[in-house]
């Protein structure tokens, strides 16, 4: 069954836990906005399919390396809602690796650049900007002590939007797209 009627009123329940919580509670709104990501990246997932990028270490699928993020993202979504589970450090240095080969392709960053110099760099910035509000949302579970977020957890969310801003520009540069940099005129 789809629905419970349980959360009809405004409370929701979390992983190993018998008591409710506020749907506005900062762990529920920190699920929500990982939820956000995660969602958003299926719909990038589903417009990159056949596409892809070549890097020192080999050719990568866009749709792949998203595939990777959503499976790592469910893993920081049990973490914040109870669950033993966490990041673990190989995987934050698959990201930090991908990074460093993506940016060994492209121009040396020495401003910022206006997003949409193409619909899939565009998507990837907007995906940026969800990874980052996730990011601040489970960093104030963490401060709050609602729930002990691993550090290594907190990491590939950083790196995350790192890699998100990596793939827009790769993606946009496969294109042949020329980024363009804001005239602050």
């Amino acid at each position: 069954m789809l629905y419970t009627r349980k959360g009809d009123d405004g409370t929701t329940k979390t992983f190993g836990c018998d008591q409710r919580v506020s749907k506005s509670s900062l762990v529920a709104e920190a699920l929500g906005t990982l939820d956000e990501v995660n969602s958003f990246l299926g719909f990038t997932r589903a417009k990159t399919k056949g596409m892809s990028f070549k890097i020192e270490s080999g050719e990568q699928k866009f749709s792949d390396v998203i595939l990777v993020v959503q499976q790592n993202l469910f893993i920081v979504q049990a973490e914040v809602a109870g669950s033993e589970m966490s990041i673990s450090e190989d995987k934050i240095k698959e990201v930090e690796a991908l990074v460093d080969g993506i940016e060994k392709m492209l121009p040396p960053i020495k401003t910022f650049f206006i997003s949409g110099a193409t619909e899939v760099g565009g998507m990837f910035d907007f995906a940026r900007t969800l990874a980052r509000r996730a990011e601040r949302r489970v960093v104030a579970v963490q401060e709050e002590g609602k729930r002990n977020v691993s550090a290594e957890s907190r990491q590939y969310l950083n790196r995350l939007s790192s890699l998100l801003y990596a793939l827009a520009r790769i993606s946009s540069h496969i294109e042949g797209e020329e980024e363009i940099k804001p005239s602050y005129q």
